[in-house]
């Protein structure tokens, strides 16, 4: 009898302890029925409205339902995840173009590359102007966009006040050569021959070139045309003279730019100028013309565009047989130094204007929104300064799609505005429903954001506590 006790006692611990450690391993391990682990219901990442008791797809969209735990928590662990992280699963993933990638450091030499646009040097072009009112007589062949030669006969015209001034240097030369040279003196050589460059430049400055006024010394007769030449071999920029066309003084006939030095005007954004110095070598390609040419960067401050908010870098460089014309195109290549840091490819950031998101791959489908600071743009890479880390990965293509089902989810949670974490307990609140509540405390310059009194009354007491 003592022998069957003591099994009957043995029997009755052992299915003690079985009971015991099956029900700690059900609250451990998230079985049914455990506390804060049963599944309320089910519901899809991308619809929230649509709710059911059971596992399945959702109807509209494809996507696998996911269950909505007691504790709030959605997914199967179970495990609190920040606003706005959704699952994909792989199908939807493929069916949306959804590709990864890691967060790696780049450094050493790179090639940037941008586009440029030919402008004439400002200070090789030359601006042909009427130095006093008269009529355009005839115009020939120079026309915009004409190459043309130095002393180029491009116009003729007649002006009255050039008569006149024509007049009154003849009349001067005659009188040096009416006196005999002995007696030059007496008459005050030096008065004399003043008066006749005096003359000569009114000529000049109302338009004669010295080769017209070699022909006026020469011939001593008065001139009614006078003609216009290309001072150098170059460009006509702009013609406004025709033939008959009455002007006034500072009328501009023709502008004419020297093409043997051009600039280039290089798109630059304004966090790739701290890599772009004056004296650094580019190199210049015209891919219509087959041309590759070496430029250096002028030392001259960027001007700034507002049509496409860049920067405009300029080069200088050489242009051997007038080939590149104002108004083309060509690619720029800078050599870049770049220190080692972290780096994502473009497509990976969702840029709002106000904030940068990437897409962190979670695990099992879960892609979870992290916002990151940036630094420079090269090509296709941006700079991460702060958000990620060496060796993560992330959302590299389909960003747009998912940022969409991130904004959905974090809708379908009572954010609408900039995410923010409470600092006490970790929670994901709205900035703004925050603000609005007085639940918002500026400390040290910066702003915190809390879900209760209770989480804002705890930081205020021991702000150290909860600052990292």
């Amino acid at each position: 009898m003592k022998k069957l006790a003591y099994a009957v006692l043995i029997l009755a611990v052992v299915a003690a302890a079985f009971a015991a450690g099956a029900s700690w391993s059900g609250r451990r391990g998230g079985g049914p029925g455990a506390p804060g682990q049963q599944a309320l219901y089910y519901t899809c990442p991308m619809h929230p409205q649509y709710k059911q008791d059971r596992q399945g797809d959702c109807p509209s969209c494809g996507m696998r339902l996911e269950p909505v735990h007691e504790d709030g928590a959605v997914g199967d662990g179970a495990v609190p995840r920040a606003a706005g992280t959704v699952r994909v699963n792989p199908e939807r993933q493929q069916a949306i173009g959804v590709r990864l990638g890691v967060v790696e450091r780049m450094g050493g030499t790179h090639v940037l590359r941008t586009t440029g646009r030919v402008a004439p040097n400002e200070n090789a072009v030359y601006p042909l102007v009427a130095g006093s009112e008269g009529w355009v007589r005839e115009v020939y062949g120079a026309t915009t966009g004409s190459l043309v030669r130095r002393n180029e006969v491009l116009a003729t015209f007649y002006s009255p006040d050039i008569a006149v001034a024509q007049q009154s240097y003849y009349a001067s030369l005659e009188t040096i050569q009416r006196i005999p040279r002995d007696q030059l003196k007496i008459f005050n050589d030096d008065y004399l021959v003043d008066g006749v460059q005096r003359q000569a430049n009114t000529l000049r400055n109302l338009g004669v070139s010295e080769l017209q006024l070699r022909e006026m010394d020469r011939r001593r007769e008065l001139v009614q045309s006078i003609r216009v030449l290309s001072p150098v071999d170059g460009f006509v920029l702009q013609r406004n003279a025709t033939a008959g066309l009455r002007f006034d003084r500072g009328f501009e006939f023709f502008r004419i730019a020297d093409l043997r030095q051009i600039w280039i005007l290089a798109d630059v954004y304004e966090n790739q100028l701290p890599f772009i110095r004056g004296g650094t070598r580019a190199r210049v390609t015209s891919r219509d013309q087959g041309q590759t040419l070496e430029a250096t960067v002028s030392r001259t401050e960027p001007t700034f565009d507002e049509a496409t908010r860049t920067l405009k870098v300029r080069l200088e460089t050489l242009n051997p047989g007038l080939v590149l014309k104002p108004g083309m195109f060509v690619d720029v290549e800078f050599p870049v130094a770049l220190p080692e840091s972290l780096v994502v490819p473009a497509d990976a950031i969702v840029d709002t204007g106000t904030r940068r998101t990437v897409f962190v791959d979670r695990g099992e489908g879960y892609f979870e929104p992290r916002q990151v600071e940036t630094g420079w743009r090269l090509g296709g890479q941006v700079e991460v300064t702060r958000g990620l880390m060496a060796g993560e990965r992330i959302v590299i293509s389909g960003t747009f799609l998912i940022d969409s089902e991130s904004r959905m989810a974090s809708a379908a949670a009572g954010i609408f505005g900039v995410p923010a974490r409470d600092p006490v307990c970790g929670m994901d609140v709205d900035e703004k429903r925050a603000e609005a509540a007085g639940l918002a405390v500026r400390h040290d310059g910066h702003a915190y954001y809390f879900c209760a009194e209770e989480c804002r009354e705890k930081f205020q007491a021991s702000p150290a506590e909860y600052i990292k």
